[in-house]
């Protein structure tokens, strides 16, 4: 018997897919653990594999093509077998979309039929731009052109004109009127604007849905602090010379957040509407920056881990996360995250906390600026870092004493290894 194949919900924040690649066609034999296609979730590109046996009977699906999760995307049964049946069972929503499409169009059609015979028959006007259905861009271009739209014909619905259309348009302008004596001529610029578009992927779109309804649902607070990283520099590369991989700043923050935040449970937790989980356990995400967009995979059980250990797993991710190539375990059940944008010049800023997480940490460069010790201006190295609190879960003074105890131990790193 023929069974639908629908798309398959990937990850936890997955509401719709694009189909990025069939690697089957109508007609091919399907067995249990065949990779079928390749689907782009809002985290990464994936293989889609085949628990099903068969012979693809229908593909409903172009590649390029978004499709919310669970609507069907394929067909497979005995080869000929009838399927229509199948393709008829749709979502309630569809099917109720279905019943009020001609509705609508009947009540278009009654709106745009013309007026009866008892009523008197409007004057017709002169064709004028005004009147003519053309994009604002459009009548903007003709008029700057000399271009009567009226010759114009429009590729858009109902004949409209589009800025292309005048663009494109071959015919003659009309005559400039003569320029009044006291008229002074000034050369006109035409620029050409330019844009273009491009369709949301799926990562953007989840981007934009989690951290839209974090900032305007999570009441933000913000904590900043002035950070002496001179004994960290020296520390990194001491150990730089016996670690087997090359230990980063960004390494030492992930390291001495894990540990303060044995020390602070209350900002490692979770806010869950009745109740406030305080994790015992202590997994970091770190975001990475990649083409579509932000992705964090999480160190997991950050607080046991060495710092060669944090590095060569941080990178690992990192390319990961470039080839598309992370999974869901990856990337779920982070406590606390990190964003750091030192390594593009930037000093200080503020990051939007990624749920259900109550903080997250962002991480400026280390300046080497003038500093005051022992009563003496010296040369030193610091580094701001601003903690971002959702204050449903942390309150100021929380922060502020996770914040001293990560300070402290970037300030003597050796705390940190014991």
């Amino acid at each position: 018997m023929a069974e639908v194949v629908r798309m398959p919900k990937m990850s936890d924040t997955m509401t719709e897919g694009v189909l990025a690649k069939w690697h089957k066609k109508v007609g091919d034999k399907v067995k249990s653990g065949d990779l079928v296609a390749e689907v782009e979730t809002d985290k990464a590109t994936m293989d889609f594999e085949s628990f099903q046996e068969g012979t693809i009977l229908y593909i409903g699906v172009k590649e390029g093509e978004a499709v919310p999760v669970d609507n069907i995307i394929a067909i497979l049964g005995k080869e000929g077998e009838d399927y229509q049946s199948l393709l008829e069972d749709k979502k309630p929503e569809a099917k109720a979309e279905e019943k009020e499409a001609p509705a609508k169009k009947e009540e278009a059609t009654k709106s745009a039929a013309p007026a009866t015979a008892k009523e008197e028959a409007a004057p017709v006007a002169e064709s004028t731009d005004d009147r003519i259905k053309a994009s604002p861009l459009a009548k903007k271009i003709a008029q700057e052109k000399g271009i009567d739209l009226s010759q114009v014909p429009g590729s858009a619905d109902n004949g409209r004109i589009t800025k292309k259309d005048v663009e494109n348009f071959k015919g003659s302008a009309k005559a400039a009127a003569p320029a009044a004596a006291s008229t002074i001529n000034i050369p006109t610029f035409v620029g050409e604007e330019k844009y273009t578009e491009v369709p949301v992927s799926q990562m953007r779109k989840t981007i934009a849905k989690r951290l839209s309804e974090s900032m305007f649902t999570a009441p933000h607070f913000y904590l900043t602090v002035t950070i002496d990283m001179s004994s960290a520099m020296d520390a990194r590369a001491k150990m730089n010379e016996y670690s087997p991989v090359k230990i980063s700043f960004n390494d030492m923050v992930l390291k001495a957040v894990a540990v303060a935040l044995k020390q602070h449970p209350k900002v490692n937790s979770s806010w869950l509407g009745d109740k406030i989980r305080y994790n015992e356990h202590v997994n970091i995400g770190v975001a990475v920056a990649v083409d579509e967009g932000l992705l964090v995979p999480v160190v997991r059980f950050a607080d046991g881990k060495s710092l060669s250990h944090i590095s060569a797993e941080v990178k690992t991710f990192a390319q990961k996360a470039k080839d598309k190539k992370l999974q869901p375990s990856d990337w779920e059940g982070s406590t606390f995250t990190i964003s750091n944008l030192g390594m593009y010049g930037i000093d200080q800023f503020t990051a939007i906390i990624n749920p259900p997480d109550a903080c997250i940490l962002a991480v400026g460069g280390i300046q080497e600026v003038p500093v005051v010790k022992n009563g003496q201006v010296v040369p030193g190295n610091v580094m701001k870092v601003t903690l971002s609190c959702d204050h449903r879960v942390v309150d100021g003074a929380t922060g502020s004493a996770f914040l001293q105890t990560l300070k402290s131990l970037l300030e003597e790193p050796v705390r940190i290894l014991v």
